[in-house]
């Protein structure tokens, strides 16, 4: 059991042992979705409230779901708004990077072009060079 889960001890005397039976804390009691993850990442494989785990439903589309009953409907219009909406959802799940981690983004992808650029010129004036040399 992790420490998150052990009750803190209300007195010196509940600090004496390290067994998991003496810290109040019935297992079977945790409910399902106080162990559940939350947030953005959650885990793959979902277990039911019996301790059972069944395969989780992430990337898997409701047919009942508004948006996918929108999505078969022939309307261009409709399913235009349904793309518009969830192209939204995803884009509030983005991570951005802070206004300082992009600048150093930027230097080092500009850096890293400058040095590839000044490696093919190189080459390429090597090569012009030695076909003069060669066939000259």
């Amino acid at each position: 059991m992790a420490k998150r889960d052990r009750k803190a001890p209300n007195d010196d005397s509940e600090l004496t042992t390290g067994d998991d039976a003496d810290t109040g804390i019935d297992v079977d009691v945790i409910e399902a979705d106080e162990m559940r993850p939350q947030g953005k990442r959650r885990a793959r494989e979902r277990r039911t409230a019996s301790g059972d785990s069944k395969p989780g439903t992430v990337g898997v589309v409701d047919p009942t779901d508004e948006e996918g009953a929108n999505a078969a409907s022939r309307n261009p219009f409709v399913r235009i708004w349904v793309f518009l909406r969830q192209v939204v959802t995803e884009m509030k799940k983005v991570i951005w990077p802070t206004r300082r981690e992009m600048i150093v983004y930027s230097i080092g992808v500009l850096v890293f072009v400058a040095a590839v650029t000044a490696a093919i010129f190189g080459m390429d004036i090597g090569f012009a060079k030695l076909t003069l040399l060669v066939f000259g």
